[in-house]
C-alpha cells in the first residue's frame, strides 16, 4: 500500500469513527424507539465499515 492509499484509509477511519460517535450520541438522546432504533443501526453499520477499513491495514 502507498503512503497516499495508507492516508486515504485513515482518513476515511477517521470519518467512519467520526459518524459512529454522532449516531451514538443521537440515540442516547432520542426518545422515540423506532427512531433511537435506526440511530443505533446507523451506529453499529458505521463501526462494521470501520471495521473493514481498519482490517485493510
Amino acid at each position: 500500500m502507498t503512503s497516499k492509499e495508507l492516508l486515504y484509509v485513515e482518513d476515511a477511519l477517521g470519518h467512519e469513527q467520526y459518524f459512529q460517535t454522532q449516531f451514538k450520541e443521537i440515540s442516547n438522546q432520542i426518545q422515540d424507539g423506532e427512531l433511537k432504533n435506526f440511530s443505533q443501526q446507523c451506529a453499529d453499520k458505521h463501526k462494521e465499515i470501520f471495521g473493514k477499513f481498519y482490517n485493510l491495514l
